[in-house]
């Protein structure tokens, strides 16, 4: 009990003398505050981004490989001339491939067509349309809120069906359920059947925002906007582990070279994609920010950390004589130690705590589809920091308090 009395004194003493010098107080907490904002800022940021891409790939699908003519590239020279003389995928080599391929779950033709104008009575939009095969909830996430996704059937004999984004659903029915409603799609009629889940626009938004799309059976899609020579995306999801993801890979180059009949010294000339490789170059990105923050916020810490150090050095030489008469009343060296270690260490988590709420006040702006949230972790992390950097700050000044002589001290002026 006597230990957590004169642990409280020390800590109620410690604030009487940051709030009689506050101003210098103020002075000292600003190179902690700019330190731990800037670090926190960008672990913030970074944690923002890497959830936004995790939802993301919920999206575009989880161990889901893309046959496509382009490759993507994260870095190096980008040989697109001779990617440009690439055939495209076609639907006939999305039927050889699910009829050969041995590892692969699911796996769906689709293609995209953007900015195409949909209607229903006076009101329209520009939407993303988008044809697909049956398989496509199995590949990416289709959450369906009101409603159902397509049927066999439907697919198959190439139904004028849709299913909407919340966003078509708002501007081309307000205040309506669209179910079992018509509308049309380039002059042709389509029913609703589904209306999926409000998602947002995500930074990794490959596919693009499914609140702008309307997806409808392929076949539809083709009568309305192939050509001549159609080219399509194929979507193959592998099985959970990485081997079997692997093997499928494999699986799919062989088969897709012996379609095109490529002879064993000739390069591919098509593309697999994978967009857990796009999320693995982007968080490459992530690495640097953050080493950059720790650089950033650390010379800002380090200069606050002196800041405070010379701070406890003037505080101790102010309050010798004050020392001394404590010392002489009995008072234990750690007593005079806790004292001015507690002031360096509050010292520097209210500098710590300011960080963190301009980091707070930082998180209600609006950066695009990017929604900034301060975590928990990052919040404990701050104060970690700002207390170990109190503790390294005032343990010199402290512990030259603690060792002064009571006789000398007390006569000090």
């Amino acid at each position: 009990m006597k230990f957590i009395r004169q642990t409280f004194e020390s800590f109620r003493f410690a604030w009487q003398a940051l709030r009689s010098n506050l101003l210098r107080t103020m002075l000292s907490l600003l190179g902690v505050t700019i330190g731990i904002f800037a670090i926190i800022a960008v672990f913030t940021l970074v944690d923002s981004l890497e959830r936004n891409i995790k939802d993301s790939l919920s999206f575009i699908g989880d161990k889901v490989v893309y046959v496509q003519k382009w490759p993507w590239s994260f870095g190096g020279e980008y040989q697109w001339w001779k990617y440009f003389q690439r055939p495209e995928p076609t639907y006939k080599e999305y039927r050889f491939l699910n009829d050969k391929l041995e590892n692969a779950k699911a796996m769906v033709a689709m293609d995209f067509k953007g900015r195409v104008t949909i209607k229903n009575g006076n009101n329209s939009m520009a939407a993303l349309i988008q044809g697909t095969t049956i398989d496509y909830n199995k590949i990416s996430d289709v959450p369906i809120e009101t409603g159902r996704y397509f049927t066999q059937q439907e697919i198959d004999v190439s139904r004028n069906v849709a299913i909407i984004g919340s966003d078509v659903a708002d501007n081309l029915f307000p205040a309506q359920d669209p179910v079992g409603k018509r509308f049309k799609i380039s002059g042709m009629n389509f029913t609703v059947i589904g209306v999926q889940t409000r998602k947002g626009e995500s930074i990794l938004n490959v596919g693009g925002n499914p609140d702008i799309k309307c997806l409808i059976p392929y076949g539809s899609f083709a009568k309305m906007f192939h050509s001549i020579n159609p080219s399509i995306d194929i979507a193959i999801k592998g099985y959970d582990s990485d081997e079997g993801l692997l093997e499928l890979e494999s699986e799919i180059r062989g088969l897709m070279r012996t379609r095109r009949g490529l002879r064993p010294v000739q390069d591919d000339n098509f593309a697999i994609n994978r967009p857990e490789a796009a999320a693995q170059a982007i968080s490459g990105v992530f690495s640097v920010l953050t080493v950059a923050g720790w650089v950033i916020g650390g010379f800002s810490i380090l200069i606050g950390g002196f800041g405070i150090a010379n701070i406890m050095f003037v505080s101790v030489k102010e309050r010798t004589n004050i020392i001394g008469i404590q010392k002489s009343l009995g008072a234990k060296n750690y007593v005079i130690l806790f004292q001015f270690l507690f002031e360096a260490i509050l010292l520097s988590l209210v500098g710590g705590l300011a960080g963190i709420f301009l980091v707070y006040l930082l998180s209600f702006m609006s950066l695009g589809s990017l929604e900034l949230t301060l975590t928990a972790g990052n919040i404990i992390l701050g104060l970690g920091v700002s207390s170990v950097i109190g503790v390294l700050s005032g343990i010199i000044p402290a512990f030259s308090a603690a060792r002064l002589d009571p006789v000398i001290a007390i006569r000090a002026k």
